[in-house]
């Protein structure tokens, strides 16, 4: 299984400005824009990191997942969520040749935790041996950032003013993640199955 992020969060979607405000910095300064490119920084690990954590993609944008089989022919879960639509099917066989898949064999069954691509008739089309399966996808809770819950917002301001705060801290833990975060976020949090793979 491979996901792949082929659009990134668009520059105009971060909230910098709300981020300044946050941070309470100071304002009506020549200078004011020196710090937004470190700023934009943080917000978009803060961004990943909520994202690795929950499964859920904050800012809408395209990704592709390549599989070599389905976990179930009837319904294949997505691997992050919420998504919107799907773009396109494609089969791929052993020789490289690649097969585009009428949308109207397939539908997108929406769900905030676990959206699937489901058949419209029985069963996905058949992945041949040592072929590969291509999904791409629109996922997010939109294209703003107002879209996003108001809890995961303030999760994603949190965690970039403590990367903003502890920037030259280097005895942090791997994976460390503030307590107001990890409570912001659990809820959203997926849980895993059958050795970690998307049900």
């Amino acid at each position: 299984m491979m996901l792949v992020e082929e659009t990134t969060v668009p520059q105009a979607a971060l909230p910098v400005a709300e981020f300044k405000a946050h941070l309470r910095l100071g304002s009506g300064f020549a200078e004011d824009q020196v710090q937004d490119v470190v700023l934009e920084s943080f917000l978009r690990a803060a961004m990943t990191a909520i994202e690795a954590r929950t499964g859920k993609v904050l800012i809408e944008r395209e990704f592709s997942w390549t599989v070599n089989g389905w976990r179930d022919a009837g319904g294949q879960s997505l691997p992050v969520a919420p998504a919107s639509a799907i773009v396109e099917l494609t089969i791929e066989d052993q020789t490289g040749d690649v097969q585009l898949i009428d949308p109207e064999a397939y539908r997108l069954a929406v769900d905030m935790q676990r959206p699937r691509l489901v058949p419209v008739s029985s069963l996905l089309p058949t992945i041949p041996r040592a072929g590969a399966a291509r999904v791409t996808f629109i996922a997010g809770y939109g294209p703003d950032w107002t879209d996003l819950p108001a809890d995961l917002a303030q999760a994603v301001m949190l965690l970039a003013a403590h990367y903003y705060e502890y920037r030259n801290e280097t005895a942090l833990g791997s994976g460390c993640m503030p307590f107001g975060v990890t409570s912001l976020i659990e809820r959203y949090r997926t849980v895993r199955l059958l050795g970690g793979g998307a049900q």
